[in-house]
């Protein structure tokens, strides 16, 4: 079963080579990664290219503008569809994922899932390295959402996920509206909606150690509009 991981990257240069590294050398059978890269002034794209001679299958989508998060997940997926991916799983390029649970979020698929998302919001799942302050903001936004949205998974805005082929081909990819954040918010809103069947598994997520957070208050006032125009069927 062909599964691509999509990776977004902006400014990564520190992280994207010992990541794909990893991914590798987990040994999935028929795996490939489509990396978008928003235009990086630090040359991410640079140091893809040069590992596509060692890993055949790295695939790299070059955009030449920062065109923001939900647009370069939707490019990826979109990629991996016409590739012919069964499983399509997203993950963060800040080495904030274990690439070990990427055999267990295919696992949870395959056994029935059809979206299998990497939580740090139940027993066994945890966030390592956040402050107090980004803990409470990130708890309140998850409950707001959950309560108005009537979300069931715990872990709303989690970037580590796997999704079966026909979610992503459902859902229509182009009606997604929110571009950062909230995106994760959005599409999850829809694969739930649209009744396909959700599991949580719990995964460790470290913050980085190299690079910057993207997450910006213009993020934040997103997450909670998206809120009200998917409740009230804005757009």
């Amino acid at each position: 079963m062909k599964t691509i991981v999509v990776i977004p990257t902006f400014n990564e240069g520190e992280n994207i080579t010992p990541l794909l590294f990893e991914i590798f050398q987990q040994n999935i059978s028929d795996l490939e990664v489509i990396v978008v890269d928003d235009n990086s002034p630090d040359g991410t794209a640079v140091q893809v290219q040069k590992l596509q001679s060692t890993y055949p299958l790295i695939h790299l989508i070059k955009r030449y503008n920062k065109l923001g998060l939900g647009s370069a997940y939707i490019a990826g997926f979109k990629k991996a569809l016409a590739l012919g991916a069964e499983l399509i799983i997203e993950m963060d390029a800040d080495l904030s994922h274990n690439p070990h649970d990427i055999s267990r979020l295919i696992t949870t698929c395959t056994n029935g899932a059809d979206l299998a998302i990497g939580s740090r919001k139940i027993p066994g799942g945890k966030i390592i390295g956040w402050n107090w302050q980004r803990r409470l903001m990130s708890n309140g936004a998850m409950w707001i959402s959950r309560f108005i949205l009537r979300l069931k998974p715990h872990d709303v805005t989690a970037g580590f996920r796997c999704f079966k082929r026909k979610v992503l081909t459902t859902i229509n990819l182009d009606n997604i509206k929110s571009n950062g954040y909230a995106f994760q918010e959005e599409l999850l809103y829809r694969t739930q909606k649209a009744n396909f069947v959700i599991k949580e598994i719990p995964t460790i997520f470290k913050d980085r150690t190299h690079g910057h957070s993207k997450l910006s208050s213009k993020d934040i006032r997103e997450f909670f509009w998206a809120i009200l125009r998917l409740k009230f069927g804005r757009g």
